[in-house]
Parts: C-alpha cells; structure tokens; sequence
C-alpha cells in the first residue's frame, strides 16, 4: 500500500506544479463564493495538512505511542494568509514540503507501518494515513488543477 502511494505522490508532484503555475493569479485567487477558498487557499490548506498535521503524525507515530494530531483547518487557512502571498510562493512551499514528505516516506521502517495514531476520537495506523493523505491531495488537486489520476492509480 505504501509503494502505491508513494508512486501516486510522485505522480502528483511532477504534474500538479507546471498546471497550477498555468492559472493565472487571478482565477488562482479567485473565490467561487464568500464562504468558499480560492484554488490558492485549498494549496495553503494542502500545506496546512502536510505541516500542520501529517508531518508530525508521520514522525511522531514511530517514536509515541498513538500521539493525537488533528488542527482547524478553517482557522490555520485564514491565519497563514494563503490567500495574501502571491501565488508561486504558495506553490512553491507546496512543492517542496511535499517532496520532503515523500522522502521522509521511503525511508519509515515497514515495522513501524502499522502504529497508530489519534485523529480526534479514532485511531489510525500510519499506513492508512499515509494512503489517506496521498488521496486528500489528489482530491483537493484534482479540484484545483485538473489532474488525470488514472494512471498513478494503477
């Protein structure tokens, strides 16, 4: 399951930057409703759950014993001002802190997979939540770029 998602994470990480860096700033930054985040907001909510949440959950999971890790993902959106920093900057992080997480992916022992951790009331083994946040992202990609996931996810 983890090969399959690292595969799938790559495939993302090679097609999503070029698309995305193709949408001009203003439709990047455009909201479809007052309520609702901008394609730029739904990347800095991207590096929200990769920093804020699954970063620490892939680390700390080897090492704790089911550690609990969940955020507001409303209020880290609004605070990180996703949608005042210009749009290759937002990108950008996105791209990189996502390939350190495929990195740090590789190398997790296939011992420690099935630890688990807290996310809210429910626990979860690492592996699922690394299957997890791989799918998070396509989805919210998806959305954001229009990308083809037919073939990663063979």
């Amino acid at each position: 399951m983890r090969d399959a998602a690292i595969k799938r994470l790559e495939y993302l990480l090679n097609l999503a930057p070029p698309l995305l860096k193709a949408i001009d700033e203003t439709s990047f930054s455009s909201k479809p409703h007052l309520h609702k985040w901008s394609k730029k907001e739904i990347i800095g909510h991207l590096i929200d759950s990769a920093a804020a949440n699954n970063h620490q959950r892939f680390v700390r999971v080897q090492f704790e014993d089911e550690p609990s890790i969940s955020y507001d993902q409303e209020k880290w959106n609004q605070h990180g001002f996703y949608q005042q920093i210009d749009g290759d900057q937002v990108i950008n992080f996105w791209t990189v802190y996502n390939k350190q997480l495929l990195e740090l992916i590789r190398h997790i022992p296939a011992e420690s997979l099935q630890r688990k951790c807290r996310v809210k009331d429910e626990l979860f083994t690492l592996e699922f939540l690394i299957q997890d946040y791989v799918e998070h992202m396509e989805h919210h990609c998806d959305k954001s770029s229009r990308i083809d996931y037919g073939k990663a996810k063979r």
